[in-house]
């Protein structure tokens, strides 16, 4: 596990693009913010989780669950989980605005770049989802 990337892994640098062609400029793992956010638009008060789905077991075909070693893979999924939870929590609460990106909905990049431009166009509350 020690080769895993957890920066710029290619759904990251997939969404990184989108928002650069979209006109958008960023920051990248701001280490001072809570689960170190990949995309930070600080002028906006703003942050962008970009997940895979497996390793932060989402709902989908791609977050599935390792049929080998299967204690050892609960355990590692859920505290990652519980994890980005505690970083979107405390980013909530010194007043950012989240949004995650989950690897599987970057097949339909239209729909992805209109949710971005959403929640970086308008004022709301926090959105990441953690389905």
């Amino acid at each position: 596990m020690s080769r895993i990337k957890s920066k710029n892994t290619k759904p990251e640098m997939l969404v990184r693009k989108l928002i650069f062609s979209m006109g958008y400029r960023y920051r990248l793992h701001k280490r001072d913010l809570p689960g170190k956010p990949d995309l930070v638009f600080a002028g906006r008060k703003k942050v962008i989780f970009v997940h895979g789905c497996f390793w932060h077991a989402h709902s989908c075909k791609r977050g599935f669950k390792p049929k080998t070693n299967v204690e050892f893979w609960q355990k590692k999924l859920q505290a990652n989980q519980f994890r980005d939870e505690r970083a979107v929590s405390e980013l909530r609460a010194e007043g950012w605005e989240c949004l995650t990106v989950w690897e599987c909905e970057l097949g339909d990049t239209e729909e992805l770049g209109r949710r971005i431009k959403e929640f970086l166009e308008v004022a709301s509350k926090c959105k990441a989802s953690f389905i």
